[in-house]
């Protein structure tokens, strides 16, 4: 049998494998119930719709990848998600899962767009070849920069008195950064709640709030003025995604850095968004496409000087999760902190979730993303 020489991450030495022949790509749609729903700007968010992909290599092994649908960021709905998956799974089957970078790119080329459907799949390969080689995900993109993320909760709440209950609740449980949900409540509302959250926070404690597109430029000018004493650390996305003219009024106007999440998805909107004023970027797997996207993007913000904010789809299983703390343990930096999603989820599809301790994640160490499927609760919650 032919092998493939592949580098050996612990001593940078090419060494010989058997070929990892893929012999199943499966996309299997899945519901998961969130513990309670998340409101955003212009929409009420209850349970995730998310896509798994499950590779299956010859040799009986399993690698697995996630992404969440998300029409009003990236076009991906669910249905759209699984038939992207079913027409590239034709082109895997039969091919050797260490050529990743070769098989990426006849995927990008044989389908446009479908960032989330490609990311979803990138993601399955290297857990498949981590696996294969017993070293983490991380180690096959060139190995980490840091060991453990400090994740951030969300409140998006219908009122300023649970998002403030839960901030408290939250801090007990270790959270140590926060970020706050606006455009989803009367802009008085929103500015109270936002100094109600800041009052209710230890000293220090980084808050940060995201409009998603829900502001008009007046009503950010307004929002940011009115709690300029609450000390964000930057807002994200308040006007529409692609609107640069306003994004570049609001950043001459405000001493809040303003971030970009949903007009972001190639490297040409990183440098528009810098261009326009942006203070920093937002990334997810699902926008770029992949990892090496993702990272060729985070290097893109080092060079430019913006902030990065490494973040997950609402809600993602400890899949997305722990590939969510691959991608910020390999960034060159993340200062706007790291977005996981697993915790807003009623039940997971992993045998051990990725666990919170002392505040942080810890970079998991095992093989691959560091995670056990559980395939019995995958069919669980597998939908038509």
């Amino acid at each position: 049998m032919a092998t493939s020489a592949q580098v050996d991450p612990a001593s940078a030495r090419t060494v010989a494998r058997p070929p990892l022949i893929i012999r199943r790509v499966e996309a299997i749609p899945v519901a998961l119930p969130l513990a309670k729903p998340v409101v955003m700007s212009g929409v009420n968010i209850a349970h995730a719709d998310n896509v798994l992909v499950r590779i299956e290599a010859a040799d009986g092994s399993v690698g697995w990848g996630e992404a969440a649908s998300a029409p009003t960021m990236t076009g991906d709905t669910q249905g759209g998600l699984v038939a992207a998956v079913r027409h590239l799974a034709p082109r895997l089957i039969g091919q050797d899962a260490w050529q990743r970078a070769e098989l990426v790119g006849r995927l990008r080329a044989a389908l446009l767009g479908n960032t989330g459907a490609h990311a979803a799949i990138d993601m399955a390969l290297l857990d498949l070849a981590g696996r294969a080689a017993g070293v983490p995900l991380i180690d096959l993109l060139g190995g980490g920069k840091r060991e453990r993320v400090r994740p951030m909760w969300l409140l998006g709440n219908t009122t300023t008195e649970q998002d403030v209950a839960e901030a408290r609740a939250r801090e007990r449980d270790g959270f140590r950064f926060f970020k706050l949900k606006v455009a989803t409540k009367s802009l008085a509302q929103d500015i109270a709640t936002t100094h109600a959250v800041r009052a209710a926070l230890a000293p220090g404690t980084p808050l940060c709030a995201d409009a998603n597109c829900g502001f008009t430029l007046d009503a950010a000018r307004d929002y940011l003025g009115a709690t300029r004493a609450a000390g964000l650390l930057f807002l994200e996305q308040p006007l529409g995604h692609a609107d640069l003219e306003g994004l570049a009024a609001l950043a001459r106007s405000s001493v809040v850095p303003i971030g970009a999440d949903e007009g972001i998805h190639s490297l040409a909107d990183v440098e528009a968004h810098a261009q326009a004023g942006s203070g920093g970027i937002s990334l997810k797997l699902i926008k770029l496409g992949g990892f090496d996207a993702a990272l060729e993007a985070a290097g893109l913000c080092q060079r430019l000087g913006l902030e990065v904010n490494v973040a997950a789809k609402i809600a993602e299983s400890s899949i997305g999760t722990a590939a969510a703390v691959h991608l910020a343990c390999a960034a060159p930096s993340i200062d706007w902190g790291v977005s996981l999603t697993r915790f807003y989820l009623a039940d997971d599809i992993v045998k051990q979730p990725v666990p919170l301790r002392d505040g942080t994640i810890a970079l998991p160490a095992a093989p691959g993303l560091g995670i056990e499927v559980d395939e019995a609760a995958v069919e669980r919650f597998r939908v038509n």
